[in-house]
């Protein structure tokens, strides 16, 4: 400030500085005793302006502290979601591809086309081959009915030989008796022919009356001789020897005869071989009854037409016929799934990315063609420090701040479960720590948070985008295994992929 005796230097009156009725010195402002300098004041713009950055600064200050105290929150989190990646199950070539990246496509959606030709061709000739095999099968039922026929009659054959047999044995006793009268009329006849002839050598009876005796004694041995060669061709006819051993009864036969007899058994035997084509097997031990026991046994009724059918039925040629039928069908349908393998469809709803395929290319089955991106089936992967995760439970409600939207838009959400491990032990090469020189530093647990009430239509959320979620742990949790820090076990027919947002 200027001395004011710098007035009367420079010339001037000091009555005319101070103003009239002014006492002198009444406005000097009063000196700093520390600087000597007079203080001065603040305009009051300054006053309002501090008084309305402690208020802002208050505004945001307590909600932070707020939030801070009810939540835990990391800036180490990103979106995450699956990716389905797109692979023809046929070799063959491009044809087309109707979808760019970055198109957003339905489940279902034609996205690439295979040549279908070459697959066109193999779906013709599998049903031409069908056609043959159904054909076979009625050949086969119709031959399997023949040898049923056969059989049928065979059966019949095998029973009319043994009853053959029984007539024969009925006749050998028949043969037998007669024998057993013609030896009796013989013995007879050969006493009368000897008293006959002394009569006649006393010449007591004439020559003609001799020769009746003589006569009717050569007529009964005659007839006993032809009852002897009729037994002994009987029982040769029956397989057995012209006169018993021992000199049993010519009319004995063994007990099992009819079982053992020749023309029993070749019955038996042409009934067993059709029976083997028919796929009914037989002991060459088994007789005959036990055969036809065996047989009958099929069906409880006795129903030989019912047991027939089912032999039929399960015939090897009719087997055999259908077995061709069933792999000429699968076949075909093989080759119409081939051929609707061409059509390369999207397997979710979501978005195309990394599309490497162009028309004409010629792909094979399994190569990667381009990758689907889920909109819907999307989630959060937070990065909590081991320190955080005292109280974090499934279920527990979440608030997202996605850097993309700003804190203009948030979204909710809920913790859906915790990695069994952190991140560096999941790492690709997982750090050593018993080599001696281990320095602690604090782990992050990767912690899954799904969305809820989430629109892609309205705000679409990117993987790889950077997010700080809060997790509300004073609040309680809702939801599927809320309260608990494992899910519960999936079962074996449960689902196996991620769950989407609720």
């Amino acid at each position: 400030m200027a001395d004011p005796n710098s007035a009367e230097l420079a010339g001037e009156p000091l009555h005319q500085i101070t103003p009239p009725g002014h006492t002198p010195g009444a406005d000097a402002p009063v000196a700093n005793p520390s600087t000597g300098k007079p203080a001065e004041k603040r305009p009051l713009w300054m006053w309002i302006g501090g008084g309305a950055l402690v208020l802002l600064a208050l505004y945001e200050a307590i909600p932070w502290g707020i939030t801070a105290f009810r939540t835990e929150s990391t800036d180490d989190a990103y979106v995450n979601g699956h990716v389905t990646f797109v692979a023809p199950r046929v070799p063959g070539q491009v044809v087309r591809v109707l979808v760019d990246d970055n198109n957003r496509v339905r489940k279902g959606a034609l996205l690439v086309r295979l040549d279908k030709e070459p697959y066109q061709v193999k779906v013709d000739i599998a049903r031409a081959a069908l056609l043959l095999a159904q054909a076979d099968i009625v050949t086969a039922q119709a031959k399997v009915r023949g040898l049923e026929s056969l059989a049928r009659s065979q059966r019949f054959d095998l029973a009319d030989a043994m009853h053959n047999l029984n007539n024969q044995v009925a006749d050998l006793h028949s043969k037998v008796d007669a024998l057993h009268a013609a030896n009796a009329t013989l013995i007879k006849t050969q006493a009368d022919y000897g008293r006959e002839q002394q009569l006649y050598q006393q010449q007591i009876i004439s020559k003609s009356d001799f020769d009746s005796f003589q006569e009717a004694f050569s007529v009964a041995q005659a007839q006993q001789q032809k009852a002897q060669h009729d037994v002994a061709q009987v029982r040769a006819e029956l397989g057995l020897r012209p006169t018993p051993k021992n000199g049993d009864d010519l009319s004995g036969i063994p007990a099992n005869l009819d079982q053992t007899y020749s023309a029993v058994k070749v019955a038996q035997e042409r009934l067993m071989q059709t029976a083997a084509e028919l796929g009914v097997f037989h002991s060459f031990k088994e007789s005959p009854d036990e055969m036809l026991a065996e047989f009958y046994k099929r069906d409880s009724s006795g129903n030989i037409d019912a047991i027939f059918d089912e032999i039929s039925k399960n015939a090897p040629d009719v087997k055999q016929a259908e077995a061709k039928l069933n792999e000429a069908q699968a076949n075909l349908h093989q080759a119409e799934l081939n051929l609707s393998y061409c059509d390369v469809l999207a397997e979710i709803d979501g978005v195309v990315t990394r599309r490497n395929v162009n028309p004409g290319d010629q792909v094979i089955a399994g190569q990667g063609l381009m990758a689907l991106r889920s909109l819907t089936d999307i989630w959060v992967d937070a990065n909590f420090k081991e320190t955080q995760l005292a109280n974090l439970r499934i279920g527990q409600p979440v608030e997202l701040d996605v850097d993309m939207y700003g804190s203009h838009r948030r979204f909710q959400g809920r913790v859906s479960g915790f990695t069994m491990g952190t991140g560096s032990t999941l790492a690709l090469l997982p750090a050593e720590n018993a080599t001696g020189n281990f320095v602690k530093v604090v782990q992050r647990l990767p912690v899954r948070i799904e969305l809820t009430n989430y629109d892609p239509a309205v705000a679409p959320l990117f993987i790889g985008l950077s997010v700080t979620p809060y997790v509300y742990i004073h609040e309680t949790p809702t939801g599927p295994n809320a309260g608990k820090m494992l899910q519960a076990s999936v079962s074996a027919t449960g689902p196996v992929s991620a769950p989407g947002p609720q």
